[in-house]
């Protein structure tokens, strides 16, 4: 499963979030539940995980009990701050007043697919973020870079 594209949508007065038609489209309840995680994400934007990939995300980290100072931080400030968010029937999720409030959300949003979740941000910051961000060829050369030397490191183990 694939998430892309991005889709201007809005919160509604109930704090309920649309999640574009296409993008739900992609989703197998079998494999990725009916509920999404609302969770802070490491852009400063809201991201959107289907369930079931964020527990399996969760448990690749392993556990907490003798978990590193940086693993037990992690969690404890992701983890604490994420939220379930059901699908309603109209395919809409209701977004916490804190998750909200911490990203200055309301109104008009940017839903955007980014592989395996969703981000929420204000089109003005979309629009900032995108003005900043690499060319197309420095990020397929930043990619392609960094898959070689991931490629290197584990031919050398």
């Amino acid at each position: 499963m694939l998430f892309l594209g991005h889709f201007e949508h809005t919160i509604d007065t109930k704090n309920r979030l649309a999640i574009p038609a296409e993008l739900r489209d992609v989703l197998d309840e079998a494999t990725h539940g009916k509920v999404f995680v609302a969770a802070p994400g490491s852009t400063g934007t809201l991201w959107l995980w289907p369930e079931k990939t964020f527990a399996e995300l969760a448990s690749e980290l392993g556990g907490s009990l003798l978990g590193d100072e940086d693993q037990i931080d992690f969690e404890r400030v992701i983890f604490s701050q994420s939220a379930r968010c059901p699908l309603d029937s109209a395919g809409r999720i209701r977004l916490p007043d804190r998750l909200l409030a911490r990203y200055g959300l309301s109104g008009s949003v940017v839903v955007m697919g980014v592989k395996d979740h969703l981000e929420v941000v204000l089109p003005e910051k979309w629009q900032r973020e995108q003005a900043s961000l690499p060319s197309e060829q420095d990020v397929w050369a930043r990619a392609r870079q960094a898959r070689k030397a991931r490629s290197k490191t584990e031919g050398d183990r």
